[in-house]
């Protein structure tokens, strides 16, 4: 971090608003505060399982902080349809994927439409469709895209992966092929996971749910199947060479980690690291730390309940042989994708920004040796549903909404 964190009572923060020209634009600002005041968390509601005590200080509610650095609140583009997942192509212009089964190409002012089509039919149902959008590392020289989506087949469906070459006129998708399959196959309509991120060894993580149902919940567990899953792959869908299976014939040799409930976000830090964001049923929603070969123990371990109110596994929030989480919420703030900021705004520099659905805002985690040190809730006034956040090349921050918006966040 270049600045330190400034942090400041509830009752002092002030902000100022004000429309620009009529484009939508907002200026948030807030009062200049002293060092070393004191901030409650911005968590209030009462908690779903106030029986339930995290395993270190700091797992949840962490201190509250403010930024003073005056930024502007935009949307650029309000006729998005279903958005899912948002990406950066090279030259500073945007690919934004939309759960019905197309990508959109969007200037680097997010102003301009072109649709991209090609892609394998899916299953748009409940929580389905087309999800997540990646680029090749080399995607400069060979124009390769990966996808996940729902894939529609005898029996149900379930999270697939796909990559294909974008035409020259960005049209078309060109040889679109599913390289990689979460199966067992379900009969369902939710808990898909489906994030991609690109590894610095240029292999490819892809993150999976575990299908919502109780049925299905113990996949989780099981090591012989993909749901409830982060996997790494190769660009042609194999198992990455050096992942921690690959020797056990007890595991699929494409798991990474295990034990996951609904990862809809992940993204790399500066260091390489990769985290995930991991829905929780009533409450427990978790920031995790990915580390090859553990169990992040959902189907066993969880801060949250049931909807229904009954405890899960009698109440086990810790267990041996299980990854307890940096951080989780309650109640739920339903995040989707995440992402590290590295744009222009100082204090921000290294936090992971958190797209949330049912929580209507963007969170802002400042994490200082892998723990999260301040919280931050950013554009709850706008009470829209983030389904994904991006720290872009232009330094500024975008995310992208279920209502079909593009907002962006930049220094003033």
């Amino acid at each position: 971090m270049k600045n330190s964190i400034l942090k400041i009572p509830a009752f002092i923060a002030v902000f100022f608003l004000s429309a620009c020209n009529g484009n939508n634009t907002v200026t948030e600002e807030s009062t200049p505060v002293t060092e070393n005041q004191a901030m409650q968390n911005p968590e209030t509601a009462a908690k779903n399982s106030p029986e339930y005590n995290p395993a270190f200080p700091g797992q949840t509610r962490i201190e509250g902080v403010k930024t003073n650095t005056a930024y502007n609140v935009e949307v650029v583009n309000s006729n998005l349809n279903k958005p899912w997942g948002i990406a950066n192509l090279p030259d500073g212009r945007f690919i934004v994927t939309d759960k019905t089964g197309y990508m959109t190409i969007l200037s680097a002012d997010g102003k301009s439409l072109n649709k991209v089509e090609g892609l394998p039919k899916v299953d748009d149902r409940g929580q389905g469709g087309l999800l997540d959008v990646a680029l090749d590392p080399d995607f400069q020289t060979n124009r390769m895209i990966y996808w996940s989506f729902t894939e529609p087949v005898t029996g149900g469906n379930h999270t697939a992966v796909g990559k294909g070459k974008l035409s020259a006129d960005e049209k078309m998708i060109e040889n679109p092929q599913v390289i990689f399959r979460a199966t067992p196959t379900y009969d369902g309509t939710m808990h898909y996971g489906s994030r991609l991120v690109f590894a610095k060894d240029g292999n490819l993580f892809v993150s999976t749910g575990e299908r919502s149902d109780l049925e299905t919940r113990p996949y989780a567990q099981k090591t012989d199947a993909y749901l409830g899953k982060v996997l790494k792959i190769t660009k042609d869908g194999k198992p990455a060479a050096g992942n921690p299976f690959t020797e056990n014939s007890a595991y699929k040799p494409e798991i990474f980690t295990y034990g996951h409930r609904n990862p809809q976000g992940l993204a790399m830090d500066e260091k390489g690291q990769l985290w995930e964001a991991e829905m929780g049923p009533k409450g427990g929603d978790e920031i995790n730390l990915i580390q090859a070969g553990k169990n992040y123990g959902w189907g066993d371990v969880t801060y949250g309940i049931e909807y229904s109110g009954k405890k899960i596994n009698n109440g086990t929030t810790q267990k041996a042989g299980t990854e307890q989480p940096v951080y989780y919420w309650d109640p739920s703030i339903s995040m989707s994708g995440i992402d590290f900021y590295t744009g222009n705004i100082d204090e921000w520099k290294n936090n992971l920004m958190v797209g949330c659905l049912s929580g209507e805002k963007i969170i802002r985690l400042v994490i200082k040796d892998n723990k999260v040190v301040g919280e931050e809730w950013l554009l709850e006034d706008k009470k829209e549903r983030f389904r994904d956040v991006l720290s872009a090349s232009d330094g500024n921050l975008y995310g992208i909404t279920d209502s079909g918006k593009l907002y962006k966040v930049s220094k003033k």
